[in-house]
């Protein structure tokens, strides 16, 4: 089945168990992923593809990622610095990946969401204005998986 719309991605996500959240989500993360040069980020989303990791690993690489999304956040400032701001998000959406699994959370849609505020920055640095395909290539991203 094709992915549409958002509608239809998020009810398609939130049907994933834990574990494909986590895959999808660092795929969500790899596509925005050079708009943040942070190793600690490209470790997180790393881990996640493990297919042996371990939850400690898990809570490890969350505490790294945290941190690097907060320094992030720090580095924007008060003027907006959109190529920042866009780390920032990238940072976030691996979060997303790492962080503790609780009942009723979407981690795949809040790491979608945060990379498609990466990319929305990215657009503003570069003066392009805010639109982009970031929502589409998902939809690929999470049907390509859902059909592998």
């Amino acid at each position: 089945m094709r992915i549409n719309n958002d509608a239809e991605f998020k009810a398609a996500l939130g049907g994933l168990d834990f574990r494909q959240q986590r895959r999808v989500a660092a795929a969500f993360v790899e596509s925005v992923l050079p708009l943040c040069q942070d190793m600690r980020i490209n470790a997180a989303v790393a881990m996640v593809k493990h297919p042996g990791v371990s939850e400690a690993e898990l809570a490890s690489a969350y505490q790294a990622a945290n941190s690097a999304r907060v320094e992030r956040f720090t580095q924007c400032g008060k003027e907006a610095d959109w190529k920042s701001q866009a780390g920032h998000f990238v940072a976030k959406a691996a979060v997303n990946c790492v962080k503790p699994a609780e009942p009723g959370s979407n981690l795949a849609w809040e790491a979608a969401m945060a990379a498609r505020m990466a990319r929305s920055c990215e657009t503003v640095a570069e003066g392009s204005g805010t639109e982009n395909r970031e929502a589409e290539n998902q939809y690929r991203i999470l049907y390509d998986l859902l059909n592998s």
